[in-house]
């Protein structure tokens, strides 16, 4: 008879905590809760009853389990709830999730495109990609993703559950997880995520004493007057509370006669005895011995092979044939010992863990011994090569059948299968088990090549001095050759440099050479160089780039006997960086060169990291957005978000240069969002950066301040981007306030950073606007100007801009006006993508036009004082109109209205009253007619019409009509009236 509980007892204000989350969860306000509790005290019953009502929502569920009784398996509960989607029929198009679909693709065999790509070991961006395809699945609807028992879930997993958890605020989706009270990793991310507010914990206590009949009446399925009170009263002292103890205790009762149902209801019929912990146990034991010998051997091979198992692995070990089988599992289940599991028709579950802990608590170890030798060898002949969990499994079988060296060899192989998966804390586990076993076992040679994946693991996650300890070990070990221990300093320096360890990093390199012989062939030393040129690249030094050079420079000479074509990418790649100081043209053949190595040997990672070192030089030289664009689309083509967010953030700064505030402003803000869930610090801290010049180019300097503070804090202040931050912000907002000597002053800072630690990034000023203002301070000739223009960074666009302005105020200096007039024009036609700086530049060299006579000074500071008096920078507007009084010309007083005369009238003049009578032209008026329109004499609309022709430059009345009729098409269509 069934003694389950059939409704949840005493959990009605969590149920209603969990039922208010899903309900925010249709309207597009996800959140994370953890049901917490001990074993048994019916954490998963009451997430099935919130599983049940999500889908009565129609809501998308997915659902995952952790195991401690079977293998670790990296990403188990994960995998598990994104098979189940697919095991209902659902398929996702590439569209649907774009880059992320081949992420996804070690945890979901058909979405595995088969591309290798080191972006897809990243955890963060697993962990997006989970939380992007919730949001699919869910749609409107909305999305439950289930992990049950995350307590024995492993590192990883728990490390993408923490991301879920932080950014679910803005999903249709809710997280539910289950974990015990007990200490382990998954309670401490419960308390964290709480802490943090992340998270809703719903604590579950024991049952109350009130509570006890009902849920006996729950489990017998009868009303709750046909429970004794006594019977009530004694289940909950003995369970003290604990639901599946009441559970379990009820159902030792009835199935031994204890307990009987009769015409009053139920009664106990002698005085039963019921203890706690080891009668529990005592009494699923005694259940699986009533299941006779069959089905106590099924029971108890089935707990040696953990809560889930196989039946097909059950079935070779205990010999027996189908129709024994079936029925002695189909007696397990009527035992409630056992039930089906949802991961197929071969696969069946205990009901509890602790079911699982008894049977197997009740072998002597020479049977448990006995059952796991023969369930390893079972699992390897029906799974040769031991795929997914069944490797891990065969190991814990083999150590339990006291065979430490296969055991040891079997974790070894699972510990590289988790590294090659990105699960590095599996990975680490897993090695570090292996190498324990083979240590202990004497085994020194397969020890060594164990330490060394071991190491590697380490580094990848992030246990760095750890792994540089193990290194100093295995260096002087016997087991490890000297091509092998060159090859563990170069991985160990390789995670330095992407760990930001620089000193480390060279410690390494330096050891690495150190066994390499005297004046070894670069055959030997290729993979050497390659990671110490990246590290010369990160360090500090005037002679850093010179030093990265030469070692790239050494590899690329080498050619074909630099045997790892990945290396060769990486020296072109460096070479190309480095190139772009002097020669745009010669940088690209580098980063061609690169491509094409890539594109021979099928690395397509380097094909991107090439085809963005392309469209760098692209945007460097003419300013062309689209080629950023479609780098970050290349990117995204192949899953390389990292990548992807990185072109993003050049093409925020693009739009910052370009004057379009508002669209870089909301790029930024999107792009620090994703960048800061995925942390990634360095293309967060370039986007703080951005922001901070997004509001020094808008002269709005407490923005910029607040900005620069935080690009600082994350770490601004040693960084590549530091002069950036001084020159295209500090400089920039000082230029807008009409301060001068500040601006200098940053552009000195800007002088100073570079020279002490040179950058690979040349917009800061130094090859520019600083030439300009030492142009117009007179303290470059042009000899100066011309040795400075002719560097590769003064072709730059934004920079050429300002060399060209300098270059027409030399000129025009020289007497030679003609020249000087034609070459602001080329400035002008170069700076067509950079309103702001165009105009600014505009306004810098007017007064030197002027004092020189040459030029058309006046019109250039009308045009700027225009656009300054639209922006939020007045000082140049100001400055614009102070210049044009000085030099005798007009100016149009800027009342109230003046902003509803369109720019190219403001331009010549026109005032707003003067605006006022051509608008009403466009109804061919006479004067009186206009007049009474506007309530003013006749002789005045006169006199407006005659200013009006003269400075719009039209030839009668009639022509200036047709005019403004034309003016006010284009506006009615929407078109530009310039």
């Amino acid at each position: 008879m069934r003694t389950r509980a059939s409704s949840l007892v005493g959990r009605d204000s969590e149920l209603d905590t969990l039922d208010g989350m899903l309900r925010d969860a249709g309207k597009g306000r996800g959140s994370a809760a953890f049901i917490v509790g001990e074993a048994g005290i019916g954490k998963s019953r009451l997430a099935a009853e919130a599983i049940g009502r999500a889908i009565d929502e129609q809501m998308v569920v997915l659902r995952g389990r952790a195991s401690a009784t079977g293998p670790n398996v990296p990403f188990r509960p994960l995998t598990e709830a994104l098979l189940s989607l697919l095991r209902r029929g659902v398929s996702l198009s590439d569209d649907a999730l774009g880059p992320y679909r081949p992420v996804l693709g070690r945890l979901v065999p058909e979405w595995n495109n088969g591309e290798p790509s080191r972006h897809g070991d990243s955890l963060i961006v697993l962990a997006e990609a989970i939380l992007r395809l919730t949001a699919v699945v869910g749609g409107t609807t909305g999305c439950l993703l289930f992990l049950d028992d995350l307590h024995d879930g492993d590192i990883e997993t728990l490390a993408v559950v923490e991301y879920i958890c932080d950014n679910l605020h803005s999903q249709s989706t809710v997280l539910l997880a289950t974990v015990r009270t007990e200490p382990s990793a998954a309670l401490d991310l419960v308390h964290s995520a709480a802490r943090r507010q992340s998270c809703v914990t719903v604590e579950l206590g024991r049952l109350a004493c009130t509570k006890s009949r009902e849920f006996v009446a729950s489990c017998l399925a009868v009303e709750i007057q046909e429970i004794p009170e006594s019977l009530a009263d004694r289940l909950w002292k003995d369970s003290a509370g604990v639901p599946f103890v009441v559970e379990e205790l009820l159902h030792g009762m009835v199935s031994g006669g204890h307990l009987v149902h009769g015409p009053t209801g139920w009664r106990l019929i002698d005085d039963v005895t019921t203890e706690l912990p080891p009668t529990l146990t005592r009494s699923i034991a005694d259940r699986a011995e009533r299941l006779g010998p069959g089905g106590r051997q099924l029971c108890s091979v089935a707990a040696v092979l953990g809560r889930r198992f196989s039946l097909t692995v059950v079935q070779r070990v205990t010999g027996m044939d189908d129709h024994a089988l079936l029925g002695h599992l189909h007696a397990g289940v009527e035992a409630q010992l056992i039930a089906r599991d949802d991961r197929g028709p071969d696969w069946y579950s205990f009901q509890h863990p602790l079911t699982v802990e008894a049977l197997r608590g009740r072998l002597t170890p020479a049977d448990r011994a006995d059952i796991s030798r023969r369930a390893a060898d079972v699992i390897a002949e029906v799974h040769p090569g031991l795929p997914g969990e069944w490797c891990q499994l065969a190991a814990m079988l083999r150590l339990g059948a006291d065979e430490p060296v296969a055991a040891g060899k079997l974790f070894d192989q699972a510990g590289r299968r988790a590294l090659e998966d990105g699960a590095a804390g599996s990975a680490v586990a897993l090695l570090d088990q292996a190498e324990k076993l083979l240590a202990a076992a004497g085994e020194a040679a397969l020890r060594a090549g164990v330490a060394e994946m071991l190491l590697y693991a380490l580094a990848e996650h992030g246990q760095f001095d750890r792994a540089f300890e193990l290194a100093g070990s295995l260096t002087t070990h016997s087991g490890v050759d000297q091509e092998r221990r060159v090859a563990l300093h170069v991985r160990l320096a390789w995670a330095a440099h992407i760990a930001g360890r620089w000193g480390d990093g060279m410690a390494q390199v330096d050891q690495a050479r150190a066994i390499l012989p005297i004046e070894a062939d670069v055959e030997l030393t290729a993979p050497v160089d390659a990671i110490a040129a990246y590290l010369a690249l990160d360090g500090k030094g005037p002679d850093r780039m010179q030093q990265a050079e030469a070692l790239a420079r050494r590899l690329v000479d080498a050619g074909e006997r630099v045997a790892d074509p990945a290396v060769l990418c990486q020296a072109w790649h460096v070479i190309g960086t480095v190139a772009r100081e002097r020669d745009l043209a010669e940088a690209r053949v580098c980063f061609d060169r690169a491509k094409a190595v890539a594109s021979a040997n099928h690395l397509p990672i380097w094909q991107v990291y090439a085809s963005i070192g392309s469209a760098s030089i692209t945007w460097l030289s003419d300013c062309d957005g689209a080629v950023l664009r479609a780098a970050r689309d290349a990117a995204l083509e192949v899953g390389a978000v990292t990548l992807a967010e990185n072109m993003s953030a050049s093409i925020a700064l693009h739009s910052v240069l370009c004057g379009d505030f508002a669209v870089a402003a909301e790029q930024i803000e999107t792009s620090l969002t994703a960048v800061r869930r995925l942390r990634l610090a360095a293309v967060e801290r370039y986007l703080l950066m951005a922001r901070g010049v997004l509001a020094a180019h808008q002269g709005k300097r407490a923005e910029m301040e607040l900005a620069l503070a935080e690009f600082r804090h994350s770490g601004g202040h040693r960084a590549q981007e530091l002069p950036l931050a001084i020159g295209l912000a500090g400089a920039m907002c000082a230029l807008l306030e009409e301060d001068l000597p500040a601006c200098r002053r940053e552009l000195d800072k800007v002088v100073a950073a570079e020279a002490e630690n040179p950058t690979t990034f040349y917009l800061a000023g130094t090859h520019g606007l600083l030439l300009l203002l030492e142009v117009l301070d007179g303290r470059m000739d042009a000899d100066a100007l011309r040795a400075a223009a002719g560097s590769a960074p003064a072709t730059m666009r934004w920079n050429k801009q300002f060399v060209l302005l300098a270059e027409a105020v030399l000129l025009g200096r020289a007497g030679r006006a003609q020249e000087a007039a034609a070459t602001v024009d080329r400035s002008r036609g170069v700076s067509v993508p950079f309103e702001m700086a165009r105009h600014l530049g505009l306004r810098l060299v007017a007064e030197a036009a002027h004092t020189d006579g040459w030029g058309e000074p006046a019109a250039w500071l009308r045009e700027a004082e225009e656009y300054f008096h639209r922006s939020t920078a007045p000082s140049v507007a100001s400055t614009c109109r102070t210049l044009l009084r000085r030099i005798g010309e007009p100016i149009q007083q800027r009342r109230a209205g003046t902003d509803r005369v369109p720019p190219q009238l403001r331009a010549v003049g026109v005032t707003i009253r003067e605006f006022e009578v051509f608008e009403l032209l466009t109804h061919r008026l006479g004067n009186k007619g206009l007049a009474n329109r506007l309530h003013i004499s006749p002789r005045t609309v006169e006199k407006h019409v005659a200013s009006l022709i003269a400075k719009i430059g039209s030839a009668d009345r009639a022509a200036l009509v047709e005019y403004a009729l034309a003016m006010s098409a284009d506006a009615t269509a929407g078109r530009p009236t310039g």
